[in-house]
């Protein structure tokens, strides 16, 4: 084990890249990409020349806004590598991803501002039930002790973290590590492999007690190496490394390497845990449920469209081969043949014939298959591997097209949009004659935008969400409305009285027909009905009328200019004479919420949820969540358009919040002047 060969190959393998947002994931992948010789010289992300982050919208926001895509090969093994966005608003490729990867690394810093993003982070690999281990990055800009930041990084972790390194320090400086499996010191050299050194007299004692902590750990599930352990017995190194493979690979532990990916510092050695101790696509196979025997089997991990090249499926094998010209079953129930398999490196693609068992490579043109599918060679459908779970939309926008000839091209890209990204979420209100993008917040819809207008070239105009308010009537009135015109031959004529009456809140709109003494054929009845019930789609204060009960008491018809027409227009005056008589009053709708978020910050959202006129219901703690709380609330629909924003800015990005209607609420006052004033101006 360790430096030694022999091993027999996993396979190629394919490796999330994870952890809290701007805690150094391109950059490490940079690294890697250079360590191994797939790059010339180590791009920085502030540069805008990485392999990760290529697209405008990652290099004018200086963050990871998609999954990003990269290959290299390492001592004969291949490896891609997949590096998923850190932001909350942008997590959604890595639900996606991480089902068909072997492992993860995690890169984080011992920051506690991040401790939260980091848990959530973990929680999801632990849930996932994906290996992984810790890149604990930045370690040359860190003041705090192994032991602390070990400590500090336990608290997200629900599996016991393994310190596989600690760092050699010179005033104050990190100059290397201690590799503690190996026994060996390393000097870190700029953008090149560690210096081999003898380990140095001073560091002996904290490498020794260092190193008995993490042989502890690993005799946890090794009654053998705890055996030894109590009769102080050195363990073999074959041992040693044995345990710590198998107890990656089985979740026991969670390895915590260090290093700094800016200056390619411990990245050799990143690369050679990868290699020696990360399991390969037979373990992954069989984690996912996939049987040994049957036809060719792909995940399907993203979907992205190229502004020229069309559809890419990036997929995961993980059984047989697939070869260009395939037809293929996706487990939803659409066929579709491979046009062609493209290897993926950021922006850069390399076309290939056929893709083996374990390789990660972007099939083109699978139509009608989408992101999370299990898809099969051949027409039968294969049973799903995964099922993924759409994260609710937090935070939506209205658009509208600058010019009205891109209409139709807005809805074939914003389909693309939503076929590339899941969380985001079109939507049609025709009473409101708006269409929306919802999604996971500003950034995420500001990013749709700019990929709109750069891949699609479709402009659009952008507001705020509008409320569906409703009014409805306080008391009782009575109203006559009558219809009468005369213009040669037949008139028009009808006349209807009615009664209307507030009704309990969530009632809709009654209809009672109190007519008697034929004042009003039975054949009129019908029209007056759907003629109040069209004057009630916008009352005095300019919204739909509801929880109001019609009561039709008298009117009075002629034999030859009676008609339908006649009585529908007589019940729409009279509705409207009646309704300001009845002391009218606007709905709002109001929303149940319930929020997520670390319990630290329960000032900060209770202050948030009054601020936003919302009434909390209650307080718990969160299932399975040490150090987190939930809060159940109303609030007003109006208020929700941007909390999110405030929520994550309260809770250093990781505070969420899942929201749907629940009642109608009478709004009065300033707030509800504005309401209708707004509404009058159209």
């Amino acid at each position: 084990m360790g430096d030694q060969g022999g091993r027999v190959s996993a396979g190629p393998r394919c490796i999330a890249i994870v952890g809290p947002q701007q805690s150094g994931k391109t950059t490490l992948l940079e690294a890697l990409l250079a360590r191994a010789g797939a790059l010339d010289r180590q791009g920085r992300v502030a540069d805008g020349n990485t392999v990760g982050d290529a697209s405008p919208e990652a290099r004018a926001h200086l963050m990871s806004v998609e999954a990003n895509v990269a290959s290299l090969e390492y001592l004969g093994e291949s490896y891609t590598f997949i590096d998923c966005p850190g932001s909350f608003e942008f997590r959604h490729d890595m639900g996606a991803v991480l089902p068909a990867c072997d492992a993860a690394i995690v890169v984080c810093e011992a920051d506690v501002r991040k401790l939260h993003a980091l848990e959530v982070v973990l929680r999801e690999l632990e849930d996932a039930g994906i290996p992984r281990l810790i890149f604990l990055n930045k370690v040359d800009a860190s003041s705090l002790e192994v032991r602390d930041a070990l400590s500090l990084l336990q608290a997200a972790s629900r599996t016991p973290l393994l310190m596989r390194q600690i760092p050699i320090w010179n005033d104050g400086i990190a100059v290397g590590f201690i590799d503690l499996a190996l026994e060996r010191a390393f000097i870190y050299r700029e953008h090149a492999a560690s210096e081999v050194v003898d380990l140095p007299e001073a560091e002996l004692p904290a490498e020794k007690e260092a190193r008995f902590s993490m042989l502890e750990k690993l005799a946890d599930y090794d009654d053998t190496l705890m055996e030894a352990l109590l009769e102080e017995i050195e363990p073999p190194r074959d041992r040693v490394f044995d345990d710590l493979t198998r107890e990656l690979r089985e979740q026991h532990v969670v390895p915590v390497l260090i290093g700094a990916g800016e200056r390619g510092n411990g990245v050799t050695r990143l690369l050679k845990a990868l290699r020696h101790e990360v399991p390969g696509v037979a373990d992954t196979a069989r984690r996912l449920g996939v049987a040994p025997e049957g036809p060719a089997l792909a995940q399907v991990m993203k979907t992205t469209h190229l502004p020229q090249g069309g559809k890419l499926s990036l997929v995961r094998i993980l059984r047989g081969s697939l070869a260009e010209g395939d037809s293929v079953t996706g487990s939803g129930g659409s066929e579709a043949r491979i046009a062609g398999i493209l290897r993926q490196n950021g922006a850069a693609t390399t076309r290939q014939q056929t893709a083996g068992l374990g390789d990660t490579v972007a099939l083109a043109r699978l139509e009608g298959i989408a992101t999370g599918e299990t898809l099969a060679a051949g027409r039968t459908a294969p049973e799903p591997l995964v099922r993924l779970t759409a994260a609710q939309p937090v935070y939506a926008c209205a658009l509208v097209t600058t010019d009205r000839k891109d209409d139709v091209r807005l809805t074939a890209a914003l389909a693309k949009l939503v076929e590339a990204d899941p969380s985001l979420v079109v939507e049609h209100q025709p009473e409101l004659g708006e269409l929306r993008l919802a999604g996971q917040g500003e950034m995420h819809l500001r990013v749709a935008l700019e990929r709109l207008a750069n891949r699609y070239g479709v402009q659009v105009a952008v507001r705020r969400p509008q409320v569906a308010y409703r009014e409805t009537i306080r008391t009782m009135a009575s109203a006559r409305g009558r219809h009468k015109k005369q213009s040669g031959g037949h008139g028009q004529y009808g006349d209807v009285v009615i009664d209307i009456a507030p009704l309990t809140r969530g009632e809709g709109m009654i209809f009672t027909d109190m007519i008697s003494g034929g004042v009003i054929p039975r054949q009129y009845i019908s029209s007056v009905e759907a003629g109040v019930r069209e004057a009630t789609g916008k009352g005095p204060l300019g919204f739909p009328v509801v929880d109001v009960e019609v009561t039709l008491k008298d009117g009075s018809y002629h034999t030859v200019d009676s008609s339908d027409m006649a009585f529908r227009a007589a019940a729409r005056l009279a509705l409207a004479d009646a309704l300001p008589k009845a002391s009218p009053v606007l709905l709002e709708p109001v929303l149940g919420v319930e929020l997520a978020v670390p319990s630290e910050v329960m000032v900060k959202i209770t202050g948030l949820i009054s601020a936003r006129r919302g009434q909390i219901l209650g307080y718990d703690r969160r299932p399975g969540w040490e150090g987190w709380d939930t809060v159940k609330a109303h609030i007003p629909e109006a208020e929700i358009g941007d909390m999110i924003v405030e929520l994550r800015s309260a809770t250093q990005g990781v505070g969420t919040f899942s929201a749907s209607f629940d009642h109608f609420a009478e709004l009065t006052g300033k707030a509800a002047d504005l309401v209708a004033q707004q509404a009058a101006h159209g």
